[in-house]
Protein backbone atom coordinates (compact mmCIF):
# COMPACT_ATOMS: atom_id res chain seq x y z
CA UNK A 1 0.00 0.00 0.00
CA UNK A 2 1.07 3.54 -0.64
CA UNK A 3 1.97 5.91 2.16
CA UNK A 4 0.23 9.27 2.52
CA UNK A 5 2.03 12.56 2.21
CA UNK A 6 1.80 13.99 5.73
CA UNK A 7 2.38 17.55 4.56
CA UNK A 8 -0.01 17.19 1.62
CA UNK A 9 -2.87 15.80 3.69
CA UNK A 10 -2.33 18.38 6.44
CA UNK A 11 -2.47 21.27 3.98
CA UNK A 12 -5.39 19.75 2.05
CA UNK A 13 -7.57 19.11 5.09
CA UNK A 14 -6.59 22.45 6.62
CA UNK A 15 -7.52 24.34 3.47
CA UNK A 16 -10.80 22.47 3.08
CA UNK A 17 -11.85 23.14 6.67
CA UNK A 18 -10.78 26.78 6.40
CA UNK A 19 -12.99 27.27 3.33
CA UNK A 20 -15.93 25.62 5.12
CA UNK A 21 -15.49 27.86 8.16
CA UNK A 22 -15.16 30.98 5.99
CA UNK A 23 -18.34 30.28 4.05
CA UNK A 24 -20.25 29.26 7.19
CA UNK A 25 -19.24 32.50 8.90
CA UNK A 26 -20.23 34.59 5.91
CA UNK A 27 -23.47 32.65 5.29
CA UNK A 28 -24.52 33.19 8.89
CA UNK A 29 -24.61 36.94 8.19
CA UNK A 30 -27.69 36.18 6.06
CA UNK A 31 -29.27 33.80 8.58
CA UNK A 32 -27.92 30.47 7.33
CA UNK A 33 -25.64 28.23 9.44
CA UNK A 34 -26.35 30.27 12.56
CA UNK A 35 -26.50 27.27 14.91
CA UNK A 36 -23.24 25.91 13.49
CA UNK A 37 -21.52 29.26 14.01
CA UNK A 38 -22.88 29.49 17.56
CA UNK A 39 -21.45 26.08 18.42
CA UNK A 40 -18.12 26.61 16.67
CA UNK A 41 -17.67 30.06 18.21
CA UNK A 42 -17.40 28.32 21.57
CA UNK A 43 -14.35 26.48 20.20
CA UNK A 44 -12.80 29.09 17.89
CA UNK A 45 -12.18 32.41 19.65
CA UNK A 46 -13.30 35.35 17.51
CA UNK A 47 -15.45 33.33 15.10
CA UNK A 48 -18.62 35.37 14.61
CA UNK A 49 -21.22 35.95 11.88
CA UNK A 50 -19.28 38.87 10.36
CA UNK A 51 -16.83 39.30 7.50
CA UNK A 52 -13.88 39.51 9.90
CA UNK A 53 -15.32 36.72 12.06
CA UNK A 54 -15.42 34.45 9.03
CA UNK A 55 -11.78 35.18 8.27
CA UNK A 56 -10.82 34.50 11.89
CA UNK A 57 -12.79 31.24 11.75
CA UNK A 58 -10.99 30.29 8.55
CA UNK A 59 -7.61 30.86 10.21
CA UNK A 60 -8.61 28.71 13.18
CA UNK A 61 -10.09 26.15 10.80
CA UNK A 62 -6.87 25.90 8.80
CA UNK A 63 -4.80 25.27 11.93
CA UNK A 64 -7.31 22.79 13.33
CA UNK A 65 -7.74 20.98 10.02
CA UNK A 66 -4.00 20.83 9.39
CA UNK A 67 -3.40 19.26 12.79
CA UNK A 68 -6.20 16.77 12.14
CA UNK A 69 -4.85 15.92 8.69
CA UNK A 70 -1.35 15.49 10.09
CA UNK A 71 -2.59 13.10 12.78
CA UNK A 72 -4.62 11.08 10.25
CA UNK A 73 -1.63 10.76 7.88
CA UNK A 74 0.81 9.77 10.63
CA UNK A 75 -1.54 7.14 12.04
CA UNK A 76 -2.34 5.79 8.56
CA UNK A 77 1.33 5.57 7.64
CA UNK A 78 2.07 3.78 10.91
CA UNK A 79 -0.66 1.23 10.27
CA UNK A 80 0.38 0.45 6.66
CA UNK A 81 4.09 0.34 7.50
CA UNK A 82 5.85 -2.06 5.17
Amino acid sequence: MERLSVKGLAVGVGTSWAICMLFAGWASIFGWCTRFVEVMSSVYIGFKPTILGGIIGAAWGFVDGAIGGLIIAVVYNAVVKK
